[in-house]
């Protein structure tokens, strides 16, 4: 419960491979973007307006496909007997979609994909050499999405073209994420994240012939890909005999219950999965599995995940006793981790879209926390009931009530009014955002040696609003806006420290109030626990808040 009191006051207070070397040379030694991996040779595109050589579909491990299902990522196998033209993405991974009755509307669907999936884009300045690297894990509930689409192009020339940008796909799903004892014994559990695992050894590898620097990794991610990049750090018990990244950014990580891979909820998706595919009489399941075609195992892993509760997903990291060893809560305690900072963030709006949007009365909130929390005693339900309590909380909803936004610090404040929700309803939005991504950010700020914490409050600030600031080709949150936050970004790739100027912060906006320090950098203090400061980012300015 510690946990929801900080952030509770918190939002009262702030609303807040490996294979054979590259033999390529640098690529502003060639006239055109082309680069020898050893195991294939790749022909890139040329981008002249913006000064980035952009590679598509570049192949970073072996199709995960017949006895490799299921399997640990392997390495890809030789062919350079054309050079092969990365122009386009790779093919989307299968598609899993969200729980019960998430609307369809929010784009949490289900969909056909290819199971031949693990490739990886690489943008790279023109003239590189020697620059660090931006590794992107893409979030969705380690069932949806992909790297189509993904261009950090803006925010590459926002930083001058300061770095690399890697973005990769994994195995999403039960694809990805199938667990069971069967699994234990024959397959590899947790095969996403050995994906990206395994992308980020690729990029040890391979990043010099792009012009980069594999001492100067940044990984990044939002909601499952924060969680992601939070297991990368957490992978072995913290004892990876390899450095793969120096930096972490962890927008919103997403993390759920972390059951034990033959615990009862994984079993259970593992047995619905090998029914719905036609395998649970099998003499070997696993096996059965393997065998079975992909569109019926896409369809049996759709129809599991879409069983789950509203807004969750049925495969998901488990507890494996190697690559993932232990709990999250328990592990950032204890400090074992690869990585030397971290730049940590969460929204304002967090409990939007992925909690039951459909509260009214007393009692659905009552019943939302026990079958969130199946295993609180009743003086802990107690407790988090008062800690998210407010003047009228023993009553229903008003359903005419006006819907508006607050500075979240005086008056009516966040804990039951945003312009999502009121009442009832905004209670149940923020257990959920605090206890499954606002606690962990916390969390990882404080588990690393040097870190800085913010909170995305331009509006509306709902879950994954924050990407809208980072991508190009996005219309929100306003121009002066995502200059700074696509500054702050660079700055911590580049530079090791988010700290960026006043002149940046403002965002060529006179009026702008940001919290002003010395030597003409915005006043942002590094985060500890013992005086947590965290940055408001919103579309007025930035203010720096301590957590009481």
């Amino acid at each position: 419960m510690g946990c929801f009191a900080v952030r509770m006051k918190s939002v009262v207070t702030a609303i807040a491979l490996l294979g054979v070397g590259s033999r390529a040379l640098p690529l502003a030694a060639r006239g055109t973007p082309s680069v020898d991996l050893g195991y294939a040779i790749y022909e890139g595109t040329q981008d002249n307006q913006h000064g980035i050589n952009v590679f598509k579909g570049i192949r970073y491990a072996a199709p995960p496909i017949g006895n490799l299902r299921f399997a640990p990522p392997q390495l890809p196998q030789e062919n350079r007997t054309v050079p092969i033209a990365a122009t386009t993405d790779g093919p989307i991974c299968p598609q899993s979609g969200a729980g019960k009755d998430t609307p369809a509307a929010y784009g949490f669907n289900s969909g056909l994909g290819n199971e031949d999936c693990l490739w990886l884009n690489v943008y790279a300045p023109s003239n590189a050499t020697n620059l660090p690297v931006f590794f992107w894990i893409h979030g969705g509930g380690y069932a949806l999405f992909t790297a189509q689409g993904l261009d950090p192009t803006e925010f590459m020339n926002t930083n001058n073209n300061g770095f690399i940008s890697v973005i990769i796909q994994y195995r999403l799903g039960a694809f990805g994420f199938l667990s069971s004892e069967d699994v234990k014994e024959d397959g590899a559990l947790n095969a996403g994240l050995l994906d990206m695992n395994f992308a980020l050894q690729w990029v040890q590898k391979h990043i010099k012939s792009f012009g980069g620097d594999p001492t100067r990794v940044t990984i990044a991610g939002e909601s499952a890909g924060g969680a992601a990049v939070m297991y990368q750090a957490m992978a072995y018990g913290g004892a990876q005999n390899t450095s793969l990244f120096s930096n972490i950014i962890a927008e919103s990580p997403w993390v759920p219950a972390q059951h034990d891979y033959d615990g009862e909820v994984p079993t259970k998706a593992y047995d619905d999965f090998a029914e719905a595919a036609g395998c649970s009489n099998a003499t070997d399941t696993l096996q059965c599995l393997r065998e079975s075609d992909t569109i019926v195992l896409q369809n049996a892993s759709a129809k599991v995940s879409e069983s789950s509760a509203f807004g969750s997903f049925a495969f998901l990291p488990v507890t494996d006793g190697t690559f993932v060893q232990h709990l999250p809560s328990s592990q950032l305690v204890s400090g074992s981790l690869k990585g030397q900072r971290i730049l940590s963030g969460n929204l304002a709006n967090e409990g939007v879209p992925l909690s039951p949007p459909t509260t009214v009365t007393v009692e659905d909130f009552r019943d939302y926390v026990s079958s969130t929390f199946p295993d609180f005693s009743p003086a802990d339900f107690d407790e988090l009931e008062e800690l998210y309590s407010y003047e009228g909380d023993d009553e229903d909803t008003d359903l005419s009530a006006p819907l508006f936004e607050t500075n979240g610090i005086s008056g009516v404040t966040a804990i039951n009014q945003s312009n999502f929700g009121t009442g009832q309803q905004q209670r149940v939005f923020n257990v959920f955002a605090e206890s499954t991504f606002d606690c962990p950010s916390y969390w990882l700020a404080s588990a690393f040696p040097q870190a800085w914490k913010y909170q995305f409050s331009a509006s509306p600030s709902y879950h994954g609003f924050d990407l809208q600031g980072l991508w190009s080709g996005t219309h929100t949150p306003g121009a002066s806006f995502k200059h700074a936050f696509r500054k702050i970004w660079g700055n911590f790739i580049i530079r090791d420290d988010p700290t960026i100027s006043i002149v940046d912060a403002k965002g060529g906006v006179a009026n702008s109030t940001v919290p002003a320090g010395a030597d003409g950098l915005i006043d942002w203090p590094t985060w500890n626990d013992e005086a947590p400061v965290l940055l408001n980012l919103n579309t007025t300015g930035g203010t720096q808040r301590i957590i009481q």
